[in-house]
């Protein structure tokens, strides 16, 4: 097959839960992508890192607890940061390694990547995404008098905050990921989707108190660097409509107008499926001859090879 630019999206879920379970997943993890490589094609990694960045803010959470007039709760936009830089360095060593022992020898850099949002995008009038510890009332209460958080109650079981998911406009570090990029380099960037960050005074960037769903975040990577291929990867071969049920059908080649209508008629979970059809959609609506590629790990290189997965496409 005819070298191509490929943008991988890994999930957050494929990565573990803890440190232990980390460092076993990013070994397998890195074979399906060396793959990819050994056969040619320029790969870009973004990832997820919803267990990750949930457990980087709730141990800092119980760092406040155990000292309140010391610690303040954690930016969630640095914990953010924080989730990338040791994601990044457990898969970059291990993908070094394993192209090494291919005698693939190639250059792999984690790149720390800010993600723009729109202060005014509608998403942060309505938070929904948990995150963090579980809180008191009387924990929440106060973290929303001095910090402004918004939080919910969650099934009985406590108090948690919630933040917004608004859509990525613009990847800052979008020129340094390209130039590694272009001089041979495999690239890990946009990891969580990104940090959020929006302008405000002069030429500052604030983290935004958000998260950027990795999906939406990866699409737009993908679009930036003129890819050829958008592969999402999850927890199923291929996207399937009427899932769960007795009619339940596979699908393995969708045009962006099946596709829509799929999502018209509300056959992708919202979560799950749903932003990972809706981001393949809109990276092979963005330019003639793009594919977006859903399916899983262990099959990125049967799918870029057209032997399964979902394959959207114009």
């Amino acid at each position: 097959m005819d070298k191509k630019k490929v943008v991988v999206a890994l999930g957050g879920n494929a990565l573990g839960k803890n440190l232990p379970e980390q460092m076993k997943a990013v070994t397998e993890a890195v074979k399906p992508i060396a793959d990819l490589i050994e056969e040619g094609h320029e790969v870009v990694i973004s990832h997820g890192n919803g267990p990750q960045v949930g457990m980087i803010s709730e141990a800092m959470m119980l760092l406040t607890r155990s000292n309140p007039e010391k610690y303040v709760p954690c930016p969630l936009s640095v914990c953010t940061a924080m989730s990338q830089g040791y994601i990044g360095y457990d898969l970059q060593n291990m993908l070094r390694e394993e192209l090494a022992n291919r005698g693939i020898t190639m250059d792999v850099a984690s790149c720390l990547t800010q993600v723009e949002v729109d202060p005014n995008d509608p998403a942060f009038d309505n938070p929904t995404k948990p995150i963090g510890a579980f809180l008191t009332k009387e924990e929440a209460d106060s973290l929303v008098e001095s910090r402004g958080y918004t939080v919910v109650e969650d099934a009985g079981r406590g108090y948690r905050r919630v933040v917004a998911s608004p859509k990525p406009k613009a990847i800052v570090e979008i020129n340094t990921i390209k130039a590694l990029s272009d001089t041979g380099h495999v690239v890990i960037a946009a990891g969580g989707g990104g940090i959020p960050v929006f302008h405000t005074e002069k030429n500052h960037l604030k983290g935004a108190a958000a998260v950027i769903d990795k999906d939406f975040a990866s699409e737009l990577l993908a679009e930036l660097l003129d890819a050829d291929y958008l592969i999402i990867l999850t927890a199923v071969e291929k996207a399937a409509i009427n899932f769960g049920k007795p009619d339940q059908k596979w699908l393995d080649d969708l045009s962006v107008d099946e596709a829509k209508k799929y999502i018209d008629e509300g056959q992708f979970a919202k979560g799950s499926m749903l932003p990972k059809v809706e981001a393949a959609v809109k990276f092979a609506s963005s330019k003639p001859g793009r594919v977006a590629l859903i399916t899983l790990l262990e099959k990125a290189k049967d799918g870029i090879n057209g032997k399964t997965g979902t394959r959207i496409h114009a």
